[in-house]
């Protein structure tokens, strides 16, 4: 399949006047894809304040976990499949048919009777969210020039700190005030003017592919990945570390990847090209990408346990504790993303932000029972700086490694690499965790509590016993150090590979001659 030409939004138009509505047009798609991005991140942080209400409406107790599992499963299996289709057959189509299957999703799991539907119907939902950001990162790489995409990248860290802190305060305000459906309910209006909007504004050129779709590629991927994700969903919960059907998994996992290999490499049109990886940036943001998402999702779960169990937070004051991360993290993305336009060197970026996660992670290691609020935010608006300059600079590496028809299989694969390794960070992550507040409160006499330590809030604590409180409190603290312990050793990987990256010249769309600046595009 050959290049091809740049995509604009709008209809082609002359003379001096036509950049004005050109620069409009762009900044009303990306408003659109921007909104599509918020979906995909609010969903299961709004979910998650809901849970009680869901069960006390549906029953099934014992299915709770697949309401998440089933959602993540089909993200992960779907999101390379997405890209992929986007690449082949038109990345506006693709896109909207993401969004359109997520919204069916949505609307059918707030209709459900029972949980056996409301898993199913998680499921198709995340079937579309596999593709929406996907789809909105290699829509912005197609419509904004490589120079320029630092610009955005203080946009897209924003809405990434509203889902953050939006996310469990509004499931918590429409689970009291609407009831729990509305919390799927409240995707339709939002997904449906990213649909009207992208529909009536973006204009991409036509693609057709004569390749048949890689149906090899997406059997042995997805065998690959629902075996990853079931260990690490199952793994030291339902089943023991080396039961069979863990130990299954895992096997099945090694053979799927090594036939995805074979069938990568004798496909027409891959479903992952394996030549990305000869490009020596994709492979190492990859890899960066992995250990970020295992470092922040195996660290992260046990923080508001830990601000609330042992620091005293009510469980809406702990989301609220988080602001010092995502406040840095974004404020941080308004300042490099101009930068790097300016300038266009972006290792040094990297390499900080590798720096910063690795010893925001190391510090938060240390926190324990006498760790005040204000520290601990110390530590999360570092970690936040980290994630800042990494996140976004990583991903925009991928996109400048990648060639224009391969823009949806680059995002696919930073989207698939953050997921896997996150899913990953928190099963190993949380296995430390449980061993070591077993073993702690044991220790200090209190061990018939240690099997459910998780379902006490602060204000459970007050009414133990002196010493069992005591108990748990150390032991809270000491399963927290293991698991930011773990995530810092993958931020140290992180910041080993950030010195790997290469500092390439940012790509323009034309000969350099020929780019358009900022002012001669309208923006």
């Amino acid at each position: 399949m050959t290049d091809t030409p740049p995509e604009t939004t709008g209809p082609a138009t002359t003379g001096p006047e036509s950049p004005e509505p050109e620069a409009r047009n762009l900044y009303v798609v990306i408003g659109a894809v921007l909104i599509a991005m918020l979906l995909a991140m609010l969903d299961n942080l709004i979910l998650s304040t809901a849970m009680p209400s869901i069960v006390g409406d549906l029953g099934g107790l014992a299915h709770l976990s697949w309401v998440v599992t089933a959602y993540i499963l089909a993200t992960a299996v779907s999101t390379p499949v997405w890209g992929k289709l986007g690449d082949m057959y038109g990345r506006k189509g693709a896109f909207l048919t993401s969004i359109a299957v997520f919204l069916t999703g949505s609307a059918l799991a707030g209709m459900s009777q029972d949980m056996t539907q409301l898993i199913a119907f998680r499921a198709l939902q995340g079937l579309g969210g596999g593709g929406l950001m996907v789809g909105a990162l290699a829509i912005i790489g197609s419509l904004v020039p490589p120079r320029e995409q630092g610009r955005y990248q203080g946009m897209m860290s924003g809405v990434m700190g509203l889902a953050m802190i939006a996310g469990p305060l509004a499931g918590g305000t429409i689970t009291d005030h609407l009831g729990w459906r509305w919390c799927f309910y409240v995707n339709l209006p939002l997904g449906a003017l990213a649909l009207v909007l992208i529909g009536a504004v973006l204009h991409l050129p036509k693609r057709r592919s004569s390749a048949r779709v890689d149906v090899a590629g997406v059997l042995t991927l997805t065998t690959v990945t629902t075996s990853v994700v079931l260990v690490t969903a199952w793994g030291g919960t339902e089943y023991a570390w080396g039961s069979p059907v863990v130990l299954g998994l895992i096997a099945l996992a090694v053979a799927g990847a090594a036939a995805f290999v074979l069938v990568e490499r004798r496909a027409a049109e891959p479903l992952l090209p394996l030549g990305l990886f000869r490009n020596a940036n994709f492979s190492v943001v990859t890899v960066i990408g992995f250990m970020l998402g295992f470092a922040m999702f195996g660290g992260m779960t046990f923080l508001p346990l830990f601000q609330q169990a042992v620091q005293g937070a009510s469980a809406t004051n702990a989301g609220l504790l988080g602001l010092p991360m995502t406040l840095s993290m974004v404020a941080v993305n308004v300042v490099v993303g101009p930068i790097i336009t300016r300038t266009g060197h972006y290792k040094s970026f990297v390499v900080a932000g590798g720096a910063l996660v690795m010893s925001g992670l190391a510090l938060m290691s240390q926190m324990d029972t006498g760790t005040s609020r204000l520290t601990t935010g110390v530590y999360m608006a570092l970690l936040g700086l980290g994630m800042g300059c990494l996140m976004q600079t990583t991903l925009l590496v991928t996109m400048q490694s990648v060639e224009p028809k391969d823009l949806g299989v680059g995002s696919s694969t930073a989207s698939l690499a953050r997921t896997i390794g996150g899913s990953i960070g928190v099963s190993v992550a949380g296995a430390l965790f449980a061993d070591r507040v077993h073993a702690i409160m044991a220790e200090r006499g209190a061990g018939a509590l240690a099997g459910g330590p998780a379902q006490l809030d602060a204000a459970s604590l007050q009414r133990l016993p002196a010493h069992v409180r005591d108990a748990y409190e150390h032991a809270v603290a000491g399963g927290v150090h293991q698991a930011f312990l773990l995530a810092s050793a993958a931020g140290l990987i992180a910041f080993i590979g950030a010195w790997f990256v290469r500092q390439v010249p940012l790509k323009y769309p034309a000969a350099p001659a020929e780019a358009p600046t900022p002012e001669k595009a309208g923006i």
